[in-house]
Order: C-alpha cells, then sequence, then structure tokens
C-alpha cells in the first residue's frame, strides 16, 4: 500500500480514536468497524498505541488534577496517596479479569455481531437511565470515596466487550452508585489513563517482536491524531454535559446499532 494513502488511514483512525475515546459510543467499535469499512487493517497493537495518545490529552487537560496526585502531602479527596488509591481500586477488577479473558475476548468478541448487539443494549441503558435518574454533584471527585471509585471499577470490566464503551460503563456506574453526570464524567476521564496505559504496554509486549519500521510512521501519525481530537473531545463534552443529559448518545448507540447489522452482520 502506497505510504500517502497507510499516512491518510492512520489519520482517519487517529480522528475516529480521538473523537470516541471518552464519549460514551465505543472507541474499540468504532475503530474496528472503520477498517472493516475501509478494507485495510494495521499491526495488532496500533490501536492500543493509538489511545495512548488519547490518554496524553487527559493528562494535558486536567495537569493541575494530576499535579495534585503527585502531591504526597496532600491527604484531601483525590489527591495524594487517597487519590493514587482510588484509581488503583478503580483500576484492578479491569486489570484482573483482562489478564485472565484478554486472549479469549480478542479471539472471540472482537466481531460485528457483538459490536451491533453491545451497541444497541448500551443505548437502551443509556437512555433509560438518563431520563430516570437524577444529576448532583455533591463535592466533585473529590468526594468519590474508596467504595464507589472500586464499584466504577467492576462496571469498567463490562467495557472489556467490543461495543460497550469503557466510557458509558464508567459514566453510568458512576451515576448508579450517586455521582452527578459531570463528576461521573470526569473521573472516567481519570480512570482511562491507567486502564489505557497498562493496556497498551501489555498489547506492546506481546506484539513486539513482529513490528516493522514501517509501522513506527503510522503509529506516530494516529498517536498524534488521536491525541488533538481527543482533547477537543474532551473540553466539547463537558460543555455539552453542562447542558444537556447523555440521552442522544443513546440514540446514536441505537442507530449505529442498526446500521452495523444491516451492513456487516446480515
Amino acid at each position: 500500500m502506497p505510504a500517502l494513502a497507510t499516512a491518510g488511514m492512520a489519520a482517519l483512525m487517529g480522528v475516529v480514536e480521538g473523537v470516541t475515546e471518552y464519549l460514551p459510543v465505543s472507541s474499540t467499535g468504532h475503530l474496528i468497524l472503520a477498517e472493516k469499512w475501509m478494507g485495510t487493517s494495521f499491526h495488532e497493537s496500533f490501536e492500543v498505541v493509538i489511545q495512548s495518545g488519547a490518554m496524553l490529552a487527559v493528562l494535558v487537560e486536567y495537569a493541575r488534577r494530576f499535579l495534585r496526585l503527585a502531591d504526597f502531602r496532600s491527604r484531601a479527596g483525590f489527591s495524594g496517596f487517597q487519590g493514587l488509591f482510588w484509581l488503583f481500586l478503580t483500576t484492578l477488577p479491569a486489570m484482573v479479569f483482562g489478564l485472565l479473558f484478554h486472549d479469549a475476548i480478542k479471539a472471540k468478541l472482537f466481531a460485528p455481531p457483538t459490536i451491533a448487539i453491545a451497541l444497541g443494549v448500551g443505548g437502551v441503558a443509556m437512555i433509560l437511565l438518563e431520563r430516570w435518574l437524577p444529576s448532583h454533584d455533591e463535592g466533585g471527585v473529590d468526594a468519590l470515596g474508596w467504595k464507589r471509585a472500586l464499584g466504577i471499577g467492576f462496571f469498567q470490566c463490562v467495557a472489556m466487550i467490543p461495543g460497550t464503551s469503557r466510557s458509558m460503563a464508567t459514566i453510568l456506574g458512576g451515576r448508579l452508585l450517586g455521582l452527578g453526570r459531570k463528576t461521573a464524567a470526569e473521573y472516567s476521564f481519570f480512570a482511562a489513563v491507567p486502564v489505557l496505559l497498562l493496556a497498551g504496554a501489555y498489547d506492546l509486549y506481546k506484539g513486539w517482536g513482529s513490528l516493522q519500521r514501517s509501522d513506527l510512521a503510522p503509529y506516530a501519525i494516529g498517536l498524534v491524531v488521536s491525541f488533538v481530537v481527543a482533547w477537543a473531545a474532551i473540553r466539547w463534552l463537558m460543555r455539552l454535559i453542562s447542558h444537556h443529559t447523555l440521552e442522544a448518545f443513546g440514540w446514536y448507540r441505537l442507530a449505529l446499532s442498526l446500521v452495523v447489522w444491516w451492513t456487516l452482520v446480515r
């Protein structure tokens, strides 16, 4: 494949990743579908590497918050050792389930039928919960607590099913555990950092031996594009949440589920 075409598709995949990583619509599902619709494929570690670009966007956008996590003199709220402990509890269930079932999930569930079903089920859940659950922010992420941090971690495990969305699982999980919409969304950003970091390191470790020098340029392009687009998407989502619910994303998921089923499954 010509280098220019490969670079263009890598950039497009970076856009897809950046837009969808933090919106509750499933970045993994969109990346799989984008590859199928483009009729191409990248190295098995490509998707996880460009997710690292989206992870960096959170670190930049919330730099002050992450500096507070590094302040080990602080004992208040989501900061210092306490904040890191909460993040550890949120990450632990996904880390354990990922190590146990990572290969089986990739081998058996990364397919259009699974994505279509997960998109549809998640869409219905989002619509119903957004209509029925009140949204109230009581102290923001500083009032999260270790029990809710761990609970969100178990909800995050559901996102291992492609098409579910890690963002949706953590946001709705947080809402069900009593968090307001804005707090749940912000914590979903923070919770993404260790998960994406660990997933990226694990996939690179497994696929390192098969990487080629020609893979470096697409990786770099996809990573940079996903970083820029994800940064913009985070800011847009937080402005949206200030005035609207997330119900529209539920309807989008339902519509995309039908498109996937019609074009790639039936």
